[in-house]
């Protein structure tokens, strides 16, 4: 049976510093860039709502889930249709609130572990795992593997529940002491945290959650903005051997280039995606005042952005307008190509339209796979 893993204490005194440096170089500027265009941005949050539900949909992926952004948003649009994969957009939406509830909660305390435990509380909330410990770290020997492995067969054992609690003391502290770079250290904490594993279910989904956070807390970003998901699941596999390879030998800094590699990746991505939304934002003053010809045009534009999908009565509140004049704006809105119908009426249901240029561009597949690797640390 392997032995239970007992993880470095940190901070680590190994860092290949010197090595590491043109990437820690990088990855800071790139993302000093991505925080200086939302700053300059005229309402960020428009960009940032439907990004941190694609970053709650990428991260669950990872964890198996399948419901996609237009799930999401099609199930917000019209909560009552019955849905298939309920189960999984629950989660996804678990995981958006365990976010934004823990960037209030910055406002009044550090991150620290009776947070982290909330935070899994959310996101365990009526979904698969709530009944393993939800909101509580583990008293019980869990194990990674295979679907169906056992403990015999595991391909790796975390800390054992007796040591796990010192690990967890040790991380805390970490979160708060002042390393050479606060992204070098934020590598280590998400790494450091899926090894301990302190949880029964949700620690990958949780880990994840906390990178945006520290970059927030610390400062590195006005808004907790930059969601790593996205990388991650498309590098999925070299994501897993990565973390696998820190616990087999101890690739402390492999993994730290790695993280980096991330961060300036995701940190060019987004801030392409955040130019062409003010683009967007832009253009559509113009031309949404010229089809609906209405003093509410700009009420219609942010709800747009914001909104995404919507039925018709959610588009009549926002836009405060009477119900026929709604119906005509929103009719001119369709022929323009500006809003399409995403799920047509069918008797007394209405219709659910969307703002798909917006979707394309939060959607837009912009990353390159990395060479795959064998499936580890999964």
């Amino acid at each position: 049976m392997p032995k239970s893993f007992t993880p470095q204490k940190l901070p680590l005194d190994d860092v290949a510093w010197e090595s590491l440096l043109p990437s820690i170089i990088k990855a800071n500027s790139t993302l000093a860039r991505f925080d200086g265009l939302l700053e300059n941005i005229q309402n960020p949050l428009l960009f940032l709502s439907p990004l941190m539900t694609q970053e709650a949909v990428l991260s669950s992926r990872i964890e198996g889930t399948q419901a996609s952004l237009n799930d999401i948003l099609e199930y917000e649009a019209s909560p009552k249709r019955k849905k298939d994969n309920y189960n999984d957009i629950e989660e996804v939406i678990n995981y958006r609130d365990a976010l934004q509830y823990a960037e209030k909660e910055l406002e009044n305390r550090p991150i620290c572990l009776n947070l982290v435990k909330d935070i899994h509380s959310i996101l365990l909330k009526g979904v698969r795992g709530q009944n393993k410990a939800r909101g509580e770290f583990r008293k019980i020997q869990n194990w990674i593997g295979p679907p169906g492995s056992s403990i015999e067969t595991a391909s790796f054992v975390p800390p054992s529940p007796e040591i796990l609690l010192g690990s967890l003391s040790n991380w805390e502290k970490y979160c708060h002491y002042e390393d050479r770079d606060r992204l070098v250290q934020l590598a280590i904490i998400h790494a450091q945290f899926e090894i301990i594993h302190p949880f029964l279910d949700g620690n990958g989904r949780l880990g994840r959650i906390l990178i945006p956070l520290f970059l927030y807390e610390k400062r590195l970003l006005k808004y907790p903005a930059l969601y790593v998901s996205e990388f991650f699941e498309k590098n999925r596999e070299d994501y897993y051997q990565k973390l696998r390879h820190i616990t087999e030998s101890n690739a402390w800094t492999q993994w730290i280039e790695y993280f980096l590699l991330a961060i300036v990746r995701q940190a060019e991505i987004n801030t392409q995606r955040a130019k062409q939304v003010a683009k967007l934002y832009e253009e559509m003053k113009s031309t949404i005042q010229t089809v609906t010809k209405t003093r509410s045009a700009i009420e219609i534009q942010d709800f747009l952005f914001t909104k995404i999908m919507f039925e018709t009565p959610d588009f009549t509140q926002h836009a405060s307008l009477s119900k026929p004049h709604a119906a005509r704006v929103l009719k001119n809105l369709l022929k323009n190509g500006i809003v399409n119908t995403i799920s047509p009426s069918k008797g007394r249901r209405p219709a659910i339209y969307g703002f798909t240029r917006l979707m394309e561009i939060i959607e837009s597949e912009q990353i390159n796979s990395l060479d795959p690797r064998a499936r580890a640390f999964s």
